[in-house]
C-alpha cells in the first residue's frame, strides 16, 4: 500500500499538468462580475431600436397695393377742355405653404465586435449582417462607440447608447433595380 500512495500522487500531478488551466487567459475574469465584451476581438450584441420622426410646417402670406389716380381737366378761351381721368391700380399678392413629414423605424439584433480599446476604456464596435431572401439581399453596418458601463449583464447594448454611431441598411436585388430610376430618367434630372 506504501507503494501505491506515490504512484498515486505522481500519476495526479501528471494529470493535473495535462488539464491545467492557463491562468494568464482568466486573470482578466473576476470571481465576482459578470463577463462583459472588454478586450479586442470579444463579440458583443447590438440591439438596435431607432425611431425617428421630424416634421416642418411653414406658411407665407404676403400682400401689397398701390393705387394712382390722376385727374385732368379745365376751361381754355372759356370752352371746356374734356376732362381726362387716368388711374393706375397695382397688386401683388402671394401665399405659399409647405409641409414636410418623415418618419422611419429599425428594430433588429447584430452581432458586432471590438474593433479596438479607446485611451478611456470606451470601445470601438463594428458588425455587419447580411440576409438573403428570395434574391433579395440586404445587409445591415453598425459601427459607433461603447461605454463599457452601457453593456448590460448579457453582454448587450443598445443602439440608441452607441456614439457617433453609423447605422447603414442597404439592399440589393429585383425590388431594390425597381425602386430606383432609370438612367433615361436619371439623364433627363441631370439636364434639367
Amino acid at each position: 500500500m506504501k507503494k501505491f500512495i506515490p504512484i498515486a500522487i505522481i500519476i495526479f500531478s501528471i494529470a493535473s499538468v495535462i488539464n491545467a488551466q492557463n491562468m494568464r487567459q482568466n486573470a482578466f475574469a473576476s470571481l465576482f462580475s459578470d463577463q462583459k465584451a472588454s478586450r479586442v476581438g470579444d463579440a458583443i450584441t447590438i440591439v438596435v431600436v431607432e425611431f425617428s420622426q421630424a416634421s416642418n410646417n411653414a406658411q407665407t402670406t404676403t400682400g401689397r397695393s398701390s393705387d394712382i389716380a390722376l385727374n385732368g381737366g379745365g376751361e381754355f378761351n372759356g370752352k371746356q377742355l374734356p376732362g381726362a381721368n387716368v388711374s393706375l391700380g397695382l397688386s401683388n399678392d402671394f401665399k405659399g405653404s409647405g409641409v414636410t413629414k418623415t418618419s422611419g423605424m429599425m428594430r433588429t439584433k447584430i452581432s458586432a465586435t471590438i474593433d479596438s480599446v479607446l485611451d478611456n476604456g470606451n470601445l470601438m464596435i463594428k458588425g455587419s449582417r447580411k440576409i438573403v431572401i428570395n434574391g433579395e439581399e440586404q445587409t445591415i453596418f453598425i459601427k459607433g462607440i461603447v461605454r463599457t458601463t452601457d453593456i448590460d449583464p448579457n453582454n448587450s447594448v443598445l443602439s440608441y447608447n452607441i456614439s457617433e454611431a453609423e447605422i447603414r441598411i442597404d439592399g440589393s436585388g429585383r425590388i431594390a433595380d425597381s425602386q430606383s430610376p432609370g438612367w433615361l430618367t436619371k439623364l433627363f434630372h441631370w439636364l434639367f
